[in-house]
């Protein structure tokens, strides 16, 4: 082990979640812009399931050969199509992908310690459900009335209402949200609105941790 490894604190980790359609990635923007190393969950997601990676071959084990494309690759659509309708596939891809995406979440970790990071943001739509908030200090929603998200939702991704309301169905509630987390960010107004409520909240977390830090 390097020197530089052992003698880095570790840094300070927080979590970053919430509701589809909350307004997460700009948010996630703005604490990058105030000097927070970010590690976006859904990038690892792709990254664990690679041709040739022990997830993907997990995953075609579990779901069948139909999911591998001819170049080895995830189908992601085909995949999608199957567990996107039964709860109990949804659960047993969960329960594949999770650990490989927590395990890479933490060599990530441990990569920016050593390059000597004193703030990490774990950018992660599912950090409960992956337990992976159990790796944070702090803990982030950013939530939305449902009426605002599903304009939202429905615009970005060019769904309809039904299947953004079924995508809604399946995620944990505002009220879970309010009662996990340690700030909640309030995303009802203009993306100006929601990018002082995330600067604001970056500054009070650094504040804190830098006292806390010297102390």
């Amino acid at each position: 082990m390097s020197t530089m490894s052992v003698t880095n604190p570790r840094p300070h980790v927080i979590g970053l979640t919430g509701q589809s359609g909350g307004g997460k990635s700009t948010v996630s923007g703005v604490f990058a812009e105030h000097g927070f190393e970010v590690i976006d969950a859904d990038k690892v997601a792709r990254e664990v399931v690679v041709r040739g990676s022990p997830c993907l071959k997990e995953l075609s084990e579990a779901f069948g050969r139909e999911i591998i494309l001819p170049d080895g690759t995830l189908d992601r659509k085909r995949l999608g199509e199957i567990v996107f309708y039964d709860r109990e596939s949804l659960q047993q891809l969960d329960g594949i992908m999770y650990p490989y995406i927590i395990f890479r979440i933490t060599l990530k970790i441990d990569s920016l310690r050593e390059r000597g990071a004193r703030f990490i943001l774990l950018d992660a739509p599912t950090l409960f459900e992956a337990g992976a908030d159990d790796l944070c200090e702090v803990i982030i929603s950013v939530t939305a009335r449902e009426e605002i998200r599903l304009g939202r939702i429905t615009e970005r991704d060019g769904i309809t209402e039904e299947m953004a309301k079924k995508r809604f169905s399946s995620q944990l509630s505002e009220e879970f949200f309010k009662a996990h987390s340690d700030h909640i960010i309030e995303n009802n107004g203009s993306r100006e609105e929601l990018i002082q409520k995330a600067a604001e909240t970056a500054d009070k977390i650094k504040e804190y941790y830098g006292k806390c830090d010297t102390e």
